[in-house]
């Protein structure tokens, strides 16, 4: 980022430092510079070429132990099979790099924060121009909707506003104006000074460009982001785990083999073919493809539910999550500013309908009709005159929505509420002249002439503690009484009740001028004024958000809510929802800033809601959870948060309201800006996780069979059962077949029940382990068993009948895997279609190996009589037995 500090320089040294004028540039300058500066735009990160997702796919241990086996394979001449393995490489491969190409396009549909276009003086005359072509130097002509296409210093402005939440998490619009500032002011007192993506609210204004693309503050925020390292997810972790002890265990197995067989005499060739071929049965060769199918259908089903996966494995991450640290606005609340309720005249109303749609009631809280209105009615026209909001209806959704703050639409659906028309009023009686709103005098004031009166209006409205300073009466059934000390204590009492409700309040008031005043000066403003009454306005919880968070508490998920709003409103919103208790204790981003990281790690543990906290308050509370050893879920919009989102352990970023930034440094997007998508991710990512572990069990119990079959052949003096072929068959092609539908298999309990795992936990704990130590041997007994039972006739034959059993252990195998706990009676045989068509295929493609030409040449087999095939399945569901047996007496535990 360009270190001069263009805030602080006069208007003459600006012009002379950027070479251009009050008229801006010329069109042949404007090119000339875009070449000498580059594009205006922000680089996004590296590494999002073809070659560089392929290489991202084979970055994994599990990856170089195939490559391993597939080598020793060739080396040994086994062509097919070090062909089929490099097969099973190509094709995980291909699935990981789809899934990514499929979630950059989806992310390319929400690409937006950067304006595409921008208008500016070239030659002293306005030109629209495409964004990337601003340059220093350029002179932007700002206004209303317009999205700031460049850092750029304030020339000019008229009531400009502009929001500029995404980069400082200021929540209101900040008023912007020409002129110097101190060298040391923070970004976001820097007043003079417009920002790159930054909204335009109100007014207009021109300002000189004085930094473009990546040299902006917020490409500066996005160049830190790029060049972090992002973490490994637990998902990658463990499996990265699994795989060092899956690869030291085939190589000590296939060690151990080699021993044997050497010892009983084998040859030297065929001993190391059948090494080989325990290493292969050692490494579950499926499964970087079965976890790539599992992820990647989950990230179909996730994008049903709202949300955009970045990257594969923070689907499952989610599921490992401890810690929810969520926004308020339009997260857990709709976004929509609502006036809910009104104090005028001496009563207290309540304003019914949703959102800023014009359709509602506004009636008496007090029992009894309130006989005169007109208090509230006045009080109204003050909030449709003293703003400069809109209300539109959208043509397709029917949904009302705001141009402008916020709070100003909400003040004009409540006036529409009581039939004030306020286009209407507006145009009767227009602004004379005005105070544009700004949070340091927190109020604006307008000016207006009433013909009819014969009076000019000074309409004020603002902050109630602001506003009442400079009430000396109160409007009352039509009358101005005037404010004495019971009066100014009622007051209080009532601003105090409706912000402790969680309620923004906003005081309107007024003062009569004699007719045709010209002009409003703060002095008019701070003395003399009339209250009219109180407005209550809040951003009503999302229904969806209420539910998601008792779902999120019952799974073991703690909800911490950051927020930039008052700590009155956060405590409102953290009761209405189940985040924190009526009284909860919130901790303000200033407390934040003087706590020692000790204070802070007792905070983290016992505090669920932080108000007025900036973003970099959210990445000191993150690592504080995180130094406590819990996985944290973090949202964010901003540009500031970007560097939290990629920190966390996932970073969740908003989809409509958030910046590009952000949304790339996240790792999951929310399309609704919805908490409830985020649950649903946590649900989806342990089911996941689950049907990872199912897959697991599956590999393993099968491979260790395998492998027990070798070893107690070699150890009782017994010819090998199956030769390497066999095994690696088994191992890609049958379980091939029932890994991917153990991958998708349905949810058999409700997954948010359960307490989050404990995030050192591995997908092999110690009740899987149990399991395939258990029935790992009952496969080499039934292999081995009928191996004996066939070789009185012949040895093809015998490996023929042994290769069928070992086949069909894997089929009921595969139904024993569905669930760890639960009978498969209970769980339903047909509650898994997909499994059932992959034991199916499984069964077909085996009966080609034993009854095709092509198959018997391969494989070494016979025809087998349908006698054979009997004894072949019965002895395989031996397996499915025992463990039906085990779970019935609990062994392997009570749940899942």
């Amino acid at each position: 980022m360009d270190s001069t500090a263009w805030h602080t320089i006069p208007t003459d040294e600006l012009f002379e430092k950027l070479e251009s004028s009050a008229d801006g540039l010329d069109q042949e300058a404007a090119k000339q510079r875009v070449e000498r500066f580059g594009a205006n735009e922000l680089k996004g990160e590296e590494g999002h070429g073809l070659l560089a997702h392929i290489i991202e796919q084979l970055k994994s241990p599990l990856i170089y132990l195939l490559f391993a086996a597939a080598i020793v394979s060739l080396v040994a001449g086994k062509y097919i099979d070090s062909a089929v393995i490099a097969a099973v490489v190509v094709l995980n491969t291909i699935l990981g790099v789809a899934q990514q190409w499929r979630a950059e396009k989806a992310l390319e549909a929400l690409r937006g924060l950067s304006a595409p276009r921008a208008r500016v003086l070239r030659n002293g005359s306005i030109h629209e121009v495409a964004a990337t072509k601003v340059v220093p130097g350029d002179v932007l002509v700002l206004g209303r909707g317009d999205r700031v296409a460049a850092d750029a210093r304030m020339l000019s402005a008229s009531g400009l506003m502009v929001d500029e939440s995404s980069l400082t998490g200021e929540s209101e619009p900040v008023a912007k104006h020409p002129g110097d500032i101190e060298k040391d002011a923070t970004l976001a007192d820097r007043t003079n000074m417009v920002f790159m993506s930054t909204l335009v609210t109100d007014g207009r204004g021109r300002a000189m460009v004085t930094a473009t693309g990546m040299d902006t503050a917020i490409g500066e925020i996005a160049g830190e982001v790029h060049s972090a390292e992002r973490e490994q997810t637990p998902l990658q972790r463990r499996l990265g785990h699994l795989s060092i002890y899956i690869g030291g265990a085939a190589i000590l197995l296939a060690l151990g083999v080699f021993g044997l067989g050497w010892l009983r005499g084998y040859e030297l060739v065929e001993m190391i073919l059948y090494s080989v071929a325990v290493a292969v049965s050692a490494i579950p060769e499926g499964l970087p493809a079965v976890i790539s199918v599992t992820l990647a259908l989950g990230v179909r089903r996730m994008a049903d539910r709202n949300a955009v996966i970045r990257r594969l494995p923070a689907v499952e991450t989610l599921g490992s999550t401890t810690v929810i640290c969520s926004d308020k606005t339009g997260t857990i609340t709709k976004n929509q500013m609502t006036t809910v309720r009104v104090w005028a005249g001496g009563h207290m109303y309540e304003v019914e309908g949703k959102g800023y749609s014009p359709a509602g009631d506004i009636r008496p809280l007090e029992e009894g009709e309130v006989e005169n209105r007109e208090d509230l009615e006045f009080l109204m026209r003050i909030g449709a005159l003293n703003n400069d909001a809109d209300l539109a209806e959208d043509e397709d959704t029917g949904a009302w929505q705001v141009k402008g703050t916020p709070t100003e639409g909400a003040l004009l659906s409540a006036a529409a509420k009581v039939g004030v028309d306020y286009e209407k009023l507006q145009e009767e009686y227009p602004r004379e002249a005005d105070i544009p709103f700004s949070s340091k005098r927190q109020y604006m004031a307008t000016l207006h002439e009433f013909p009819e009166d014969d009076q000019s209006l000074l309409l004020v409205k603002g902050a109630p503690e602001r506003i009442l300073e400079f009430c000396s009466h109160i409007l009352v059934n039509g009358e101005s009484v005037e404010i004495d000390e019971d009066w100014k204590a009622r007051l209080e009492e009532i601003n105090h009740d409706m912000a402790g409700d969680g309620l923004r309040v906003v005081a309107g008031a007024w003062r009569a001028f004699e007719p045709g005043k010209d002009g409003v000066s703060k002095e008019d403003v701070r003395q003399g004024l009339t209250l009219a009454g109180f407005w209550g306005i809040m951003d009503p919880p999302r229904e969806s958000a209420i539910q998601a968070i008792e779902d999120a508490h019952r799974a073991g998920i703690r909800v911490i809510m950051l927020t930039g709003d008052h700590a009155s409103t956060a405590r409102a919103i953290a009761y209405k929802t189940g985040i924190g208790e009526e009284q909860e204790r919130v901790i303000t981003g200033k407390a934040v800033e003087s706590m020692s990281d000790e204070e802070l790690d007792k905070s983290v543990r016992e505090s669920n809601v932080y108000a007025r906290v900036s973003p970099q308050h959210k990445l000191r509370i993150m690592k504080a959870l995180q130094a406590q050893g819990e996985i944290v879920a973090m949202t964010g919009d901003g540009v500031n948060d970007a560097p939290t989102l990629k920190n966390a352990g996932i970073g969740v970023a908003m989809g409509q309201t958030g910046s590009e930034v952000a949304r790339e440094a996240s790792d999951m997007v929310l399309t609704d800006d919805n908490f409830a998508t985020i649950l649903s991710a946590v649900e989806e990512g342990r089911t996941i996780f689950n049907n990872l572990r199912r897959v697991v069990f599956f590999l393993l119990t099968t491979n260790l069979g395998e492998i027990i079959t070798l070893a107690a052949a070699l150890v009782l003096g017994m010819p090998l059962p199956v030769t390497a072929v066999m095994i690696l068959w088994i191992n890609l092609i049958t379980d091939g077949v029932c890994t991917v539908p153990l991958g998708i298999e349905p949810r058999h309990e409700d997954v948010l029940s359960a307490k989050p795992r404990p995030p050192k936990e591995g997908i092999l704990d110690m009740r899987t382990l149990r399991r395939i130590l258990l029935l790992a041997p009952v496969m080499a007994v039934g292999v081995l068993a009928m191996y004996k039972y066939a070789s009185h006739n012949g040895e093809e034959y015998a490996m023929t009948i042994a290769f069928t059993t070992l086949a069909a252990f894997q089929w009921f195998q595969a139904f024993n895997a569905r669930s760890c706990c639960r009978s498969i009676f209970s769980v339903g045989l047909f509650g898994n279609k997909w499994l059932l068509a992959g034991v199916g295929a499984a069964l077909v493609l085996q009966l080609g190996t034993v009854y095709l030409e092509l198959g018997r040449t391969i494989f070494g087999t016979v025809a087998l009589s349908a006698g054979d095939w009997f004894l072949c399945v019965l002895a395989g569901s031996s397996i499915l037995v025992v463990d039906e047996i085990l779970k019935a007496f609990r062994v392997h535990g009570r749940s899942g």
